[in-house]
């Protein structure tokens, strides 16, 4: 385990693997219109309200999202948490009338040079037939705690995919990040964090300004894939996945970079990465496309 000197402190075994409670969300059409509006989503049946775009996904589970670490981290940390990776593991679209109930568990749990790692798994099903919807991992980290030796399992691997990304993007998509996305976006979501609607907050928070939802430039880089390489057909994405390496603001301008890894048993791998001008925002960007 690498060497930190930050304080120790003790993570609840008892909360590992332990499920929270389920928590209900009937879709609409308009909600799934109004988060591709939120994420300036240009794919029609998005923006109808006819098929959710990928990471609308992370809508109907958001309650149950950190409910798991209640039961695992000290109180006294708990509000240092940032999203670190999220891996949407898709087994049906989302589609208007659908009535998901979600649950979610903390899986382990290591300590890094840097900080801690919070793995959680999270589970979509159709409360009707109980068949499962999605799946979904996820990291948060805690600067500065060490958690100790490392605890149950890791979130499964995002490739970084480097030798691939070496060579010319198989395509480019630009968006860009409106003035007002942040209060459109949070609505939209459901995440009402502050530190991306109130600049004091965001300052009294070490921030420069208010920044932007990770999760929304995720979903940025979203609809870029599924237009380019999905012939924008949501229900073929299987798989999308990032790690969140750097923070994004209002106005800022994005490029989505993708590159075709490879193909078997009829899905294809696209590696991809979200940058602004040099900096990459979002890394590790893996997507699997049925074909």
């Amino acid at each position: 385990m690498p060497e930190t000197t930050a304080a120790v402190h003790e993570f609840d075994l008892d909360g590992l693997n332990l499920w929270c409670d389920e928590e209900r969300f009937e879709v609409t059409g308009e909600r799934i219109a109004e988060y591709a509006a939120a994420t300036n989503d240009p794919i029609e049946a998005h923006r109808s309200g006819a098929i959710a775009s990928p990471v609308f996904a992370i809508v109907p589970v958001f309650d149950a999202l950190m409910a798991p670490a209640v039961d695992v981290v000290p109180m006294d940390i708990f509000g240092r948490i940032t999203h670190g990776e999220q891996d949407f593991h898709f087994h049906r679209p989302i589609r208007p009338g659908d009535r998901l109930v979600s649950t979610g568990r903390v899986i382990g749990w290591e300590t890094k040079s840097t900080g801690a790692l919070l793995y959680i798994h999270l589970t979509c099903r159709d409360e009707v037939s109980g068949e499962l919807v999605n799946e979904q991992y996820l990291s948060g980290f805690f600067r500065g705690v060490d958690a100790g030796p490392k605890v149950g399992e890791s979130i499964p691997l995002i490739a970084a995919n480097d030798d691939v990304k070496r060579g010319e993007p198989l395509a480019v998509v630009d968006a860009h990040v409106d003035d007002d996305q942040t209060y459109r976006y949070a609505p939209a979501s459901g995440d009402p964090v502050p530190i991306h609607l109130d600049e004091e907050v965001a300052k009294d928070a070490g921030l420069p300004g208010i920044i932007a939802h990770g999760l929304c430039t995720m979903a940025m880089a979203g609809w870029g894939v599924v237009s380019e390489v999905a012939g924008s057909d949501v229900s073929r994405i299987k798989r999308f996945a990032v790690r969140f390496s750097k923070f994004v603001f209002p106005g800022d301008d994005l490029s989505t970079r993708i590159w075709r890894v490879g193909s078997a048993d009829g899905v294809t791998s696209y590696a991809f990465e979200t940058v602004r001008g040099d900096d990459v925002v979002l890394s590790n960007g893996v997507a699997e496309i049925a074909d």
